[in-house]
């Protein structure tokens, strides 16, 4: 006892003379706006220590006066001489490259083009980008055609919901490229050590008899699942209020307990939540434990206010402090996208994830709600986090995305790439790339630019052109070249791949199961959009394709022409039914 008395008061005298000053102030950028996680290094004491959420910091020290060195990824560091007693205000101004990173992400572009500023209206109160649809580009001034190519899926399933529940469809909600894409179309692998497969086909256009389709066609190589490398995956789990209904964190608890189901020893897992604070609800787990992390899914529930920015930082970290060297790094969220609390703009989020992706840990983005549905945060985040993105309609649709299609959701094959199309102006007089429109801001900055896209495993991608022939157009002739440019993600090398086409056209009702297929998707989106360039196809005329080059004997495409029937009661109910409803 007398031993604690004396230690009491050795430590009363003492501490004083060791901890008598203490240093206060903040961190921001240019605009005044706080930056957390920033490190202070102490000179003196060489010790580092972090700002907070709203950028502040306190240490204590035994100095009067100091040096400190502020930094933060992405801005440049600032060493100031200091007097303990001010309270400091540190600001912090991003560097060139980072200002590169967070400049507006274009997903096409036609060099030196202008774009057309027309653009849908929205009909929804959920969030959606305001798209510009690309228009005719006249190829003897722009015969080169860029895009990024991605594995996201995400516009079908949300708009299979609208449609579902009976409701009609936002456009901006309808981006065509991934109605194509949804159904992965084509298993046609590469040849040996290539990473691509790159064909071409060319059809009658059915909206226009005057021009004719363009598909190019990319098949990613399929990696062996046995071969795969270990994963370290760390789910990002949305449990705030507005996720306690039963399409939302029940439908992500069972989702993910899907995904768990197929995880190997080697995999890892850690479970990160949000929802009035962020937390880690399960430390980093084998994936031979498999019944633990299903316990600790089953047991989440619902409360309190969405900080999505702070459980990306807590998710981002985890990851880091997990990282595996030559694995599968990956942070997985789940969520409506309705943040509350912190940051909440789509372009400060895209900054938060830019900064975080030079680790090497990528993203993958599962939506999940309706009413308050933020699409356009999950694009954005996918975006920059080289990601992908995917909506959760029912739970069919988790088991196609997390166990069908597993290793093109969670498995890249590679990273920034982008398709660059260069058009012979001899035998093409216009073309129109269908999807792959831009964000209204993005086209508006000069400083944007195109951004690839990850590619996963074993993925297909179709891409369609509408082109329109010169009237001294040649048969046999090359028509044009294809550009493959990405980063594989095993070397780390970037890589071109190149291939000309040349292909004669294919009638359409003679073309094979999937390209009809594809072409019934085109024209059912780009109704659903209101594009002008569908020359006012009534609903009536694409019901008389489909009918006329679709399989009801395959699921997929019976599933589809449901759908369309779907929609033409919204949208052009017969006369019968009218009358029915006036009864």
């Amino acid at each position: 006892m007398k031993n604690i008395l004396l230690y009491c008061l050795l430590s009363f005298n003492v501490l004083p003379c060791f901890s008598q000053y203490y240093l206060r102030g903040n961190v921001c950028d240019e605009k005044g706006k706080p930056l957390p996680n920033a490190f202070i290094f102490m000179h003196s004491s060489k010790l580092a220590f972090r700002s907070g959420f709203d950028g502040a910091f306190g240490i204590k020290t035994i100095k009067e006066k100091d040096t400190i060195t502020v930094s933060l990824e992405g801005y440049k560091p600032v060493v100031r001489a200091i007097k303990v007693a001010d309270l400091q205000k540190v600001i912090l101004i991003m560097t060139e490259e980072a200002i590169v990173k967070n400049t507006p992400r274009l997903f096409s572009v036609t060099k030196n083009a202008k774009s057309n500023e027309k653009s849908s209206k929205l009909l929804s109160s959920e969030t959606y980008f305001k798209l510009i649809e690309n228009d005719f580009i006249e190829t003897e001034k722009y015969p080169n055609s860029s895009f990024s190519l991605n594995v996201n899926k995400a516009s079908y399933s949300n708009v299979r919901r609208f449609i579902n529940s009976g409701s009609p469809v936002p456009p901006d909600a309808v981006k065509v490229e991934e109605f194509i894409n949804y159904f992965n179309l084509y298993n046609d692998p590469p040849i040996g050590d290539n990473i691509f497969n790159i064909k071409s086909d060319i059809t009658n256009c059915p909206w226009n008899n005057a021009h004719n389709l363009l598909y190019i066609k990319i098949n990613a190589k399929k990696i062996d699942l046995e071969k795969v490398p270990p994963g370290n995956f760390v789910f990002l789990i949305d449990v705030s209020g507005s996720m306690d209904m039963p399409n939302r964190l029940p439908l992500i608890k069972e989702a993910f307990q899907l995904f768990v189901k197929n995880l190997r020893a080697v995999d890892m897992v850690s479970i990160v939540v949000y929802g009035g604070g962020v937390g880690t609800w399960l430390a980093p787990t084998g994936g031979d434990e498999k019944q633990k992390i299903i316990d600790r899914l089953e047991v989440l529930t619902a409360e309190g206010d969405t900080p999505g920015e702070y459980g990306l930082e807590a998710a981002y970290k985890m990851a880091k402090a997990t990282f595996i060297e030559g694995g599968n790094n990956r942070v997985i969220i789940a969520t409506d996208a309705d943040f509350n609390v912190g940051e909440t703009s789509e372009k400060e989020l895209e900054k938060l994830v830019t900064r975080q992706r030079e680790s090497g840990v990528f993203l993958t983005c599962l939506g999940v709600g309706s009413g308050n549905f933020k699409d356009s945060k999950l694009q954005t985040l996918a975006k920059a986090g080289n990601g992908n993105y995917a909506y959760l309609d029912n739970l069919k649709e988790a088991e196609k995305v997390l166990v069908h299609e597993l290793t093109e959701t969670m498995y890249a094959v590679a990273d920034n790439a982008f398709i660059n199309i260069e058009f012979n102006p001899t035998q093409i007089k216009n073309y129109r790339l269908i999807g792959f429109d831009n964000k209204k801001e993005a086209l508006q900055n000069e400083s944007s630019f195109l951004d690839g896209g990850e590619i996963g495993s074993g993925s297909s991608t179709v891409a369609i052109f509408e082109i329109e022939k010169n009237d001294i157009a040649t048969s046999n002739a090359i028509l044009g070249k294809v550009e493959l440019n990405f980063k594989e993600v095993l070397s780390n090398k970037r890589i071109n791949q190149k291939v000309s086409f040349d292909i004669p056209n294919t009638a359409i009702d003679t073309a094979d199961n999937n390209l009809k297929f594809a072409t019934a998707l085109t024209f059912f989106g780009l109704k659903l959009k209101e594009s002008p360039h569908i020359n006012n196809a009534k609903w009536a005329d694409i019901k008389k394709y489909v009918d006329a080059n679709l399989n009801t004997l395959i699921l997929n495409q019976l599933q589809f022409i449901e759908l369309l029937n779907k929609a033409i009661d919204i949208y052009a109910p017969s006369k019968k039914k009218k009358k029915k409803k006036s009864n």
